[in-house]
């Protein structure tokens, strides 16, 4: 991966701001993920949620937390769709570990601590993200790339 897809993360616009529910996008591939993921927050943010707001408002007053509760609902969604709507997996980055590659293998540090936990019902997968969610969304947390892995095995390689 470049170094735009290693940097890229869910990074939202201010919250309680006109943008609060935009997902912040530069230049390049990563692009299309999160536009694909910001469709799914919009419309968590104007149908899913409970909220006494008008449609316009509903996006427009949105906090830090309903930020990641959007962002967690979006990436759930996802996630069980690319599954079949039996099963979603979730890719997250644990503890280095410290191990000698094989020959003709190079090590990155990041692939090697990746872990995968897999889910058979939605509402376990959502509540799992939402729970780790800074892993998706913080500074330095290969989120998209995280995400883009997630995708491939909760749709299968065989699929």
């Amino acid at each position: 991966f470049s170094c735009e897809w290693a940097a890229a993360h869910f990074r939202f616009r201010p919250p309680h701001s006109d943008l609060a529910y935009a997902l912040e996008a530069g230049k390049g591939g990563t692009r299309a993920i999160l536009m694909a993921v910001q469709a799914h927050i919009i419309s968590y943010l104007l149908f899913t949620r409970e909220t006494e707001c008008t449609h316009l408002e509903r996006l427009c007053r949105v906090g830090r937390w309903e930020q990641g509760q959007a962002l967690a609902t979006a990436l759930a969604e996802t996630l069980w769709a690319a599954g079949g709507g039996g099963r979603a997996v979730v890719c997250l980055v644990t503890a280095p570990i410290t191990m000698m590659p094989h020959e003709g293998y190079r090590a990155t540090s990041f692939m090697e601590r990746i872990q995968l936990f897999e889910f058979s019902e939605k509402a376990a997968a959502q509540g799992f993200i939402s729970d780790h969610i800074n892993c998706f969304k913080g500074e330095g947390s290969h989120g998209v790339i995280l995400f883009l892995y997630s995708l491939l095995f909760s749709r299968t390689l065989e699929r």
